[in-house]
């Protein structure tokens, strides 16, 4: 929550969570084979499914190799290569259930005529997992296919891309891990089913899917933050993930500046993280620490912008990084040229009317001055955002500025009923006792 609002993501990123491995063999391999997971899997399923014509198989036979890699890691010590340990057992798990497949048909022919005793439909060739580095693209763009729900879209991409467990992703969307591991099930087979190609489309499809992508990874960076039950600290591990995917998509795509925008908004984000709490509880924009956000990230957010600016086709995402480099200009939160702030705005209307830019607007316009326009604007979203404890906590803000104390006081209340974070309730708790 960033002055009663957050820019949409949550101002927060944190590094990788996590043991260090010091003295401790076994949590320093865990600490090896979730950072070679992030790097390595989503390219070895990408690669498998390319090879096999089955996302399914792919998936699942990488998954298989990590249950592997952490009892033989563990037992054994780190092998030398542990991208290359994990591609081969990848590969060996994926031979193993075409030959079980291949056997199955076998003996299925005997019994029933007119049922193929050949191979598997694809067999094990192509190029090898690790031969290309942007494999991970083609998969992430088949994940986010717009035939697949937004839920959908994101529990795959963090199953086949990023290589998370079912429990992490039922706990990264609120959701309970049947439900999570079905939903997963239904999009592998209704990619099988629909033939959906595991490629980057080219043209118009492309810039469509890519919104989609970007989207997606949008929603992952969204979703380590503010987790149930827990403080003001971020799920990092999927933070990171976040991150490290909008770096992939920025990289692979250089003509692509909507990739670039949203790499800056990840990475301004981030450069904020050290200030965003103190001992557990959140810490408004307003009131941070600015000494402590990171320069050297600051400065290379500015100069992802400045590649996506100099390619001169704006988006939102780059819009929204804009934003973000508005704050990040400011000394102080007074020096907030809060009326460039405002323009940016009514730009990204053009191309993200989403309620909760427009509930960004509002609060923009607040601090240029009109919070009763401000509040009017808001009071506009409840049909949209009344379930959403953010939209009730800047209704209470402008409400409070407005000298309604009553009805702000209940916008507070009702805010603090509708959000299961601990460092949440507490703020909110405390701007309703005052």
């Amino acid at each position: 929550m960033t002055d009663s609002v957050p820019a949409p993501p949550p101002d927060a990123l944190g590094p990788t969570s996590g043991a260090s491995g010091r003295g401790d063999p076994a949590a320093a391999s865990d600490l090896l084979l979730s950072r070679v997971v992030r790097e390595e899997s989503g390219r070895i399923v990408a690669a498998l499914a390319a090879s096999l014509g089955s996302l399914d198989i792919a998936e699942e036979a990488v998954a298989e190799a990590v249950e592997e890699a952490l009892r033989a890691w563990r037992r054994n010590g780190i092998p030398p290569n542990p991208g290359g340990w994990l591609t081969q057992a990848a590969r060996h798990n994926a031979l193993d259930r075409l030959r079980r497949e291949k056997r199955y048909r076998e003996k299925l022919s005997g019994m029933v005529p007119g049922i193929a005793a050949g191979a598997p439909a694809a067999e094990l060739s192509g190029p090898d997992p690790g031969d290309d580095a942007d494999e991970r693209l083609p998969l992430l763009f088949g994940c986010c296919h717009p035939a697949l729900s937004p839920e959908a879209q994101l529990a795959l991409t963090l199953r086949a891309v990023c290589g998370l467990t079912t429990a992490q992703i039922a706990r990264a969307t609120f959701s309970t891990e049947p439900a999570t591991a079905q939903r997963i099930v239904r999009a592998k087979r209704k990619i099988g089913a629909a033939g959906i190609p595991l490629r980057i489309p080219e043209g118009p499809e492309r810039a469509q899917r890519l919104d989609l992508v970007l989207t997606i990874v949008s929603v992952m960076y969204n979703e380590a933050h503010f987790v149930t039950g827990q403080g003001a600290a971020a799920d990092r591990d999927l933070a990171e993930d976040a991150l490290w995917l909008a770096g992939v998509v920025a990289a692979a795509l250089p003509r692509e500046p909507e990739a670039h925008g949203l790499l800056a908004l990840l990475l301004f984000h981030r450069a904020r993280e050290s200030a965003r709490s103190v001992d557990g509880d959140l810490v408004l924009l307003a009131d941070q620490d600015r000494s402590k956000w990171d320069a050297g990230l600051i400065a290379r957010a500015r100069a992802e912008l400045e590649r996506a600016a100099r390619l001169r086709r704006p988006g939102r995402w780059q819009l929204h990084a804009a934003v973000a480099a508005c704050h990040a200009d400011a000394e102080t939160s007074a020096a907030t040229d809060w009326l460039q702030v405002l323009v940016l705005y009514d730009l990204l209307l053009g191309h993200d009317p989403s309620p909760v830019v427009r509930l960004n607007r509002a609060v923009a316009l607040d601090r240029v001055g009109a919070p009763a326009a401000a509040l009017k604007e808001t009071d506009a979203l409840a049909g949209d955002l009344d379930r959403a404890h953010l939209w009730h906590a800047v209704r209470a803000h402008l409400l409070r500025r407005l000298g309604r104390d009553d009805e702000a006081l209940a916008a507070d209340l009702r805010a603090l009923e509708l959000t299961a974070n601990d460092a949440e309730r507490r703020l909110l708790a405390a701007r309703a006792g005052r």
